[in-house]
């Protein structure tokens, strides 16, 4: 009897505090420091960053950009293919050139870009809450790159 009502309103103070306590979900920074543009080998795609942020840095001749790799298709982690100088996710074969076009399998766009500048000290800084969409003209968007 008086054991089990004591079971039962302790169970409902546990439930209550657990309750006044909510789970914290730590997310990882959505913007970091990516080193200097010198750091980077025109023609490199750095997968520096890759495992910690989720971001590819790639150099070109004339431009530094940060693209998001994440698939369009539904949203796996595609792998750099250096020897093949391309993108391909292992979930459903889409395939990506350098600058993050889709050219085969089921992505339905390009990768996305994110926002990109240099900071005072000359750092590369890539803030992930703003994102780029080819398709949407935004690649042109001097936020999208760094010139170099």
């Amino acid at each position: 009897g008086w054991t089990a009502f004591t079971a039962v309103i302790g169970g409902y103070g546990a439930m209550f505090l657990r309750y006044l306590f909510p789970n914290v979900l730590f997310e990882p920074k959505q913007s970091f420091r990516a080193g200097y543009p010198d750091d980077y080998a025109v023609g490199e795609v750095s997968e520096r960053f890759k495992d910690q942020y989720g971001v590819w840095i790639v150099r070109e001749s004339d431009r530094i950009y940060a693209l998001a790799a994440i698939c369009t298709h539904l949203g796996c982690t595609p792998n750099w293919m250096q020897t093949e100088q391309k993108y391909k996710c292992p979930c459903h074969g889409s395939g990506f050139y350098k600058n993050g076009i889709n050219f085969e399998g089921p992505a339905p766009r390009p990768l996305e870009r994110y926002k990109i500048t240099l900071n005072d000290d000359g750092q590369i800084e890539i803030d992930k809450t703003r994102k780029f969409q080819q398709e949407k003209g935004e690649w042109n968007d001097p936020e999208s790159f760094i010139l170099v």
